[in-house]
């Protein structure tokens, strides 16, 4: 049976729970695969396959909430691992390659990071149908070994959005994106509606840095900070990112015009460079982790989730941070925003107005 909410109940719990510092890497720098297990003497005969998007472990973001979910349930049920990553400007055909690679050698489930395999996942599911896959961020396959794994990331761009305005001296403010697409923009959706809740007036300046099929903006720091560079010259003083390992550049550049800026997918204050953390207003954290920890630990259950699950802000799975101090005086103002969302007063848009 396809259900979507089975473990809703259950996230937040698991969110208190899960360790966010992920372990040491998992595969070359070719992207060939490891295998690793956990080390809290728990064994299984679990094998999980991951394949992560192009950035893989380290990227301090997407991925590395992923690697954090795979540790807790390495750690928790001696689940055995392998894990590869995409690399830039690869072929749809290596995705593919990849996936087979993990469900021929014996990896149940296979767990995909990315939007960018949705394709790849589609036709492999049919090759191996007795072998549970899920994709992160993608909902487009609908085949029964198939869980769809996605989040309400325009709710937590809303909170984050609204900081920015808050926080904001000059009325203006900047979004950098990874990569033109639609999930993207839902982030830049939800933090223009947030930002305009504050400020109806607010100037928004929006940059994306690469268009697909070139999926490079999501780890390519030096772009994402001269994009950034040019929201600050031209007046932001906030800048919120959604670009992956780009994101380190957009730092860079808040630090260097003395600006502000928001990071991503993790608490990005808490990885950051410590000279770089005074700048790092707040990030719209997207609990990953705990969707892939979920999802294994339903497979290790004997009743794997599938269909479509979505995390939200009712079940924990997006926020936003309060690392670093900066939103203290705010935090009231968006713990409001936060409840208006919950209950429904406020519906946050998913494409730009």
């Amino acid at each position: 049976m396809r259900r979507s909410t089975k473990f809703a109940a259950a996230l937040t719990a698991g969110i208190l729970s899960l360790a966010l510092t992920a372990c040491g890497g998992s595969s070359d720098d070719n992207g060939s695969a490891k295998e690793s297990t956990g080390s809290s003497g728990a064994k299984s005969d679990i094998k999980v396959g991951l394949a992560y998007d192009i950035g893989g472990r380290g990227d301090q973001s997407f991925n590395d909430m992923a690697a954090a979910g795979l540790d807790k349930a390495k750690s928790e049920f001696g689940v055995k691992a392998s894990e590869s990553e995409a690399t830039p400007d690869e072929a749809e055909s290596a995705k593919e390659d990849r996936l087979i690679q993990l469900a021929d050698g014996g990896y149940n489930p296979v767990i995909a990071i990315g939007f960018a395999y949705s394709e790849a996942v589609g036709k492999v599911a049919k090759q191996f149908p007795d072998t549970n896959f899920a994709i992160v961020d993608d909902t487009a396959n609908t085949d029964a070994n198939v869980t769809n794994l996605v989040f309400a990331e325009e709710q937590g761009s809303f909170l984050v959005g609204a900081a920015a305005a808050l926080k904001s001296k000059t009325g203006d403010i900047g979004f950098v994106g990874g990569v033109n697409v639609p999930l993207i923009n839902k982030f830049e959706a939800g933090y223009d509606a947030g930002a305009k809740a504050v400020n109806p007036n607010i100037k928004i300046e929006s940059a994306y840095l690469t268009q697909p099929p070139d999926f490079t903006g999501f780890n390519d720091p030096g772009k994402g900070k001269t994009a950034a560079e040019g929201q600050f010259d031209g007046g932001a003083d906030v800048v919120y990112h959604a670009a992956g390992g780009s994101g380190l550049g957009v730092f860079q550049a808040a630090k260097a015009a003395k600006g502000l800026a928001i990071g991503v997918d993790s608490d990005q204050y808490l990885t950051a460079a410590p000279d770089l953390q005074p700048s790092i207003l707040t990030s719209m954290i997207k609990h990953v982790d705990v969707a892939v920890y979920n999802f294994i630990k339903s497979f290790k259950d004997g009743d794997p989730l599938t269909g479509t699950v979505t995390f939200d802000l009712k079940s924990g799975g997006v926020d936003y941070s309060t690392s670093g101090g900066q939103v203290d005086d705010i935090k009231s103002k968006l713990d409001d925003f936060k409840k208006q969302i919950i209950d429904g007063t406020i519906t946050v848009p998913t494409t730009v107005k």
